[in-house]
Formats: structure tokens, C-alpha cells, sequence
């Protein structure tokens, strides 16, 4: 969904790129520990730092793919390693949520299960050879939810967040249907 802005994303983030000759993986593995911070906020009640902690851990998600391609250092751990990294800070970012009472525990076991399962969708499709990058809540989609339901939350009241946690579950699980049914179309 969010695929048509990747050349707008390149554009900027080549010269970040450029000057952060690093390995890209080093990246990446930083993101589930500013999820943590994320976490901490969302426990404690801190809407705005959850968002604001979710925004960098995504920022950090787009920025090592960036160094990869921008200095060639693309490689299949990498993808492999990133997608990994990115399961944790979803886990990690629900789990703060949950124990900030913004839903009930069920809820936020579903939130998580939805993420996963829409990203393990994904994966398993891609390994029986189908492109499977479909559906209406991919993760950057879906963290963009969170961020707005945070924001809603913090300038509002905090029920609203807890019903976009909800939105969230159910727009999850209906991308985890829509990648069933183009799987099951490309392979019949």
C-alpha cells in the first residue's frame, strides 16, 4: 500500500545513507530496543513518547535498508534478520499497551497474533514463490495507525486509542484474509 512512496523515501534517505557507512544490520538491531521505549511509554501512560518511540523505531526500519542497498550490502540475512527484529517490536510495542491497560489482555494477545500471522502470511507465500505484498494493513500502514491512535488518545481521551487498538485487530486480520485469497488465486 505504502510501495508507490518508496521512490520519495530514496530520494531522502540516499544522502542519510551516503554518511552512514555502517553495517546496515547494526541498524536494525537497534529498532526493537527504541520499541522497548515504546513499551515504557505506553505502560506508564505516556502516549506521546510511545508514538514519538514508534516513529524513530520506524524511521531506524526504513534507514537500514537505506545504508544496505545505498553502500550494497543487501543481503538475505539482512531481510531476514530485519523482518525478525521487526516481529519483536511489534510483540514488544502490544505488550507495553497491554500492560498500560489500553485494552484488554485478549485484545492485545490479538494484536499481536494479528501482526504476526499478516507478516507470516507473507512469508510463507513468498517461499511457495508468490509475491504477497498485498492487503490493507501492512506493517508500516499499521504502526501509522498506532501512531495516530496514540496521538488521538493523548489530545483526547484514552478510550479512543483503545478503540483503534481494536480497528487495528480487525483491519490485521482481514489483510491476513486478503493474502489467503491472492495465495490461493496465484496458486490454483
Amino acid at each position: 500500500m505504502l510501495e508507490s512512496l518508496r521512490p520519495l523515501l530514496t530520494k531522502i534517505l540516499n544522502p542519510l545513507a551516503r554518511n552512514l557507512n555502517i553495517n546496515p544490520n547494526i541498524v536494525t538491531v537497534i529498532s526493537p530496543f527504541i520499541a522497548i521505549l515504546a513499551a515504557y511509554g505506553f505502560a506508564n501512560h505516556l502516549l506521546l513518547l510511545g508514538c514519538v518511540a514508534i516513529l524513530l523505531s520506524g524511521f531506524l526500519d526504513v534507514v537500514d535498508g537505506a545504508v544496505a542497498r545505498y553502500h550494497n550490502r543487501s543481503s538475505k540475512f539482512g531481510a531476514f534478520l530485519d523482518s525478525t527484529m521487526d516481529r519483536f517490536a511489534d510483540a514488544i510495542i502490544y505488550i507495553g499497551i497491554i500492560f498500560g491497560g489500553y485494552c484488554d489482555w485478549f485484545i492485545g494477545v490479538l494484536a499481536i497474533h494479528s501482526a504476526i500471522t499478516v507478516s507470516y502470511v507473507r512469508a510463507r507465500a513468498e517461499s511457495q514463490g508468490v509475491d504477497c505484498s498485498v492487503g490493507i494493513a501492512e506493517r508500516a500502514v499499521r504502526m501509522i495507525i498506532l501512531m495516530v491512535g496514540a496521538l488521538i488518545g493523548h489530545f483526547t481521551q484514552p478510550i479512543y486509542f483503545t478503540y483503534v487498538i481494536i480497528i487495528l485487530v480487525i483491519l490485521s486480520y482481514i489483510t491476513v484474509g486478503q493474502r489467503i485469497y491472492h495465495v490461493w488465486k496465484a496458486l490454483k
